[in-house]
């Protein structure tokens, strides 16, 4: 988009001192490295030094940040290349998870790339190795070296589902003139919902309009049938439910509904998967300060007749877990974090409850909750109330699993089609010129 705004002087401060702070940069992913959290083998992409040649013809560069956003990239890389098979697609993302998955499912003529680090060097050798003719962003990264320099060699930028979390909402509106040069960028904007419109429409100071969450159109979550064949004949014929990517402050309400179950059904198996597993140990501490019996997955510790929580604090394998109980409450919603993807346990079969902070995805969980396909509870007690109603009741069970499911599916091909009826002219034009 053609601006005549000029660049603020924080801006300007901030990319000139995050070039000096290049040994801060490189602490930073040594320090990732040894917790773990980068891909020892591909460190260097980190830095701007790709691993493979560019290929020949138009290169469309798609980004998303993490699992999340980078399993929404999928359908809509699939879509534009049948649409374009000369175009070419760079993906790339943050993290090690979204990266396996990318280099399992993206179709023939997409590849993966990890995202340099916002250092304007390690951008700069980024940008000039794959020479984009187009960048689509996912959601909120909104990085200022990597959009800025991106925006002087490449002739299209878009941002699609674009978010704005209340909080980082509040944050930008401290420094309006950043965010507003920062948004001029991009050529079209595209928010995922209304409430994300209005934000974006306010801090970029132009109509941003939404088509739908494209995490609509994401594929289920993967899971391994064997690991699941095992973990299920632990489990055996207990009943068993799910509280996923729980935060602090959600699992001493989830340990308090399960206790509130118990007297029900004495036999009750609650499986944890916290939003970060590094939390496995203290998730340990609370489940036993209860008087409850917990095993750890991470550890390799199996599923007795005596454990009453299991942990699930490993990376990768939340569809796991969708699959294996028919009722999910989804974390990120006892507390103010705004909730995380109902989507993902609705692709696989679950009843859906949540917490009443969804503003990441208030529309989604409206629709669910509409069509009778996701419950609101709000503390130990309503949880515990709606499992044991689940529990008691397959027809209700069913019929809030179905709706769920049907919502997802439903929406998924028509949110994926209008993105992309406006994406592709514009990368069909950036094909022509390459």
């Amino acid at each position: 988009m053609t601006t005549d705004l000029r660049e603020p002087l924080g801006l300007k401060m901030y990319r000139t001192l995050s070039r000096v702070a290049e040994p801060v940069a490189s602490f930073t992913l040594n320090r990732r490295l040894k917790a773990g959290k980068e891909d020892p083998s591909r460190i260097d992409e980190r830095k701007g030094r790709a691993r493979r040649e560019r290929p020949s013809g138009a290169l469309a560069w798609i980004h998303g940040a993490s699992v999340g956003e980078s399993l929404s990239v999928i359908p809509l890389v699939r879509s534009l290349r049948e649409q374009m098979p000369g175009v070419g697609f760079l993906v790339t993302t943050g993290t090690v998870t979204s990266a396996r998955l990318m280099e399992e499912r993206l179709p023939d003529g997409a590849f993966h790339q990890f995202i340099p680090l916002d250092q304007p060097d390690y951008v700069a050798g980024f940008l000039e190795h794959w020479r984009p003719d187009a960048a689509i962003f996912v959601e909120s990264e909104f990085w200022p070296n990597l959009i800025l320099k991106a925006r002087d060699v490449v002739s299209f930028m878009g941002l699609v589902n674009g978010r704005i979390s209340p909080s980082s909402y509040d944050s930008w509106k401290r420094q309006p003139n950043a965010i507003r040069f920062i948004l001029s960028s991009f050529d079209i904007i595209i928010a995922q919902d209304r409430q994300n419109a209005d934000r974006l429409t306010e801090l970029s100071g132009r109509e941003v309009k939404s088509l739908g969450n494209l995490k609509y159109a994401a594929p289920a979550l993967p899971g391994d049938e064997i690991i699941a064949g095992n973990i299920q004949k632990q489990i055996g014929e207990r009943r068993c439910w799910l509280a996923a990517s729980t935060h602090p402050g959600e699992e001493e309400q989830i340990l308090a509904a399960a206790k509130l179950l118990k007297t029900d059904f004495p036999d009750l198996l609650t499986i944890i998967t916290p939003r970060h597993p590094g939390r496995g140990g203290e998730i340990e501490e609370l489940t036993q300060a209860d008087g409850l019996s917990a095993a750890r997955r991470s550890q390799d510790q199996p599923i007795s007749p005596e454990t009453d929580v299991y942990i699930a604090d490993t990376l990768g394998e939340l569809g796991l877990f969708y699959r294996l109980c028919d009722i999910s409450f989804v974390g990120g919603s006892l507390t103010e974090k705004g909730g995380h993807n109902p989507l993902e346990p609705a692709r696989l079969g679950a009843a859906i409850l949540h917490g009443p902070h969804v503003f990441n995805f208030v529309e989604t969980y409206a629709d669910m909750r509409r069509t009778g396909g996701a419950a609101l509870v709000r503390n130990d007690r309503e949880i515990a109330t709606a499992v044991r109603r689940l529990f008691a009741d397959r027809k209700t069970r069913s019929a809030m699993t179905d709706a769920a499911k049907r919502c997802a599916e439903e929406n998924a091909s028509r949110i994926l089609a209008d993105v992309c009826d406006v994406i592709a002219p514009k990368l069909r034009q950036r094909e022509t010129a390459a």
